[in-house]
């Protein structure tokens, strides 16, 4: 009775400055290399046992990586497991560039170095530790599945809990400043030409835009603006 236990990973055995029996380091080096992290359980004296753990990596993980890396956007994964571990997923997903055992903490501030690189950094989380990192990124995009607290915080919130999803924004959001700046061109392009038109500056030669050829090709304008700004719907996402 009362016997103090301590359940962790690497971080716990630095933390209480123990070393595991040389038969647990091997299992957990085979572990690591297998992308399976090492829990530890300890007690102040001696670690006592370790469980190899892993998350199944979905297929659709894979997916919108490689969409990402089709529009030319570095991945970057940020995790809290040790570094052998995170590689090993690392090289399955194909990331460009994995930092490992960053305490949650940390991540904010991880956010901040991308940042002082001069990378506009979008994050991808869904847990209590990862609100303050999508505060701190160019836009948090939250998975709708997870914490209250992470939803709150994301910039981007995904109805579905599916990865593919965060290809699809970026999509989505590059047609839409497309289409803004298709409608401002226009819409400058009409009243540089129209409003000269309608002051008489080509009266001297004998034209002169009426007022209601003005009203006319106004709302020929708007429409014009609003029917490319439909066109959104045929985006392939």
């Amino acid at each position: 009775m009362g016997r103090q236990l301590f359940v962790g990973g690497p971080a716990l055995l630095r933390l209480l400055s123990l070393e595991p029996a040389p038969e647990l380091r091997i299992a957990s080096e085979r572990a690591a290399k297998a992308g399976r992290a090492a829990i530890y359980l300890a007690d102040p004296q001696s670690v006592l046992a370790m469980l190899a753990v892993a998350d199944v990596i979905r297929p659709e993980s894979k997916d919108a990586i490689d969409e990402l890396h089709r529009h030319h956007i570095e991945v970057f994964m940020i995790t809290g497991d040790a570094r052998a571990v995170a590689e090993a997923v690392g090289a399955e997903l194909r990331v460009d560039q994995v930092l490992a055992e960053v305490l949650p903490g940390d991540k904010a501030s991880t956010i901040q170095a991308l940042q002082a690189q001069g990378k506009r950094v979008a994050m991808v989380g869904d847990g209590v530790n990862d609100a303050p990192a999508l505060v701190t990124a160019d836009v948090g995009i939250a998975i709708g599945a997870g914490t209250d607290v992470a939803v709150d915080a994301g910039d981007v919130v995904l109805v579905r809990s599916d990865p593919r999803d965060v290809p699809k924004i970026i999509i989505l959001s590059r047609a839409s400043y497309r289409k803004m700046v298709q409608n401002l061109w226009w819409a400058a392009g009409y009243n540089i030409v129209a409003i000269p038109l309608a002051a008489g500056v080509l009266s001297h030669w004998g034209f002169v835009l009426s007022p209601v050829s003005g009203a006319v090709l106004m709302s020929a304008s708007t429409i014009i603006v609003a029917l490319n700004a439909q066109l959104l719907r045929r985006t392939q996402l």
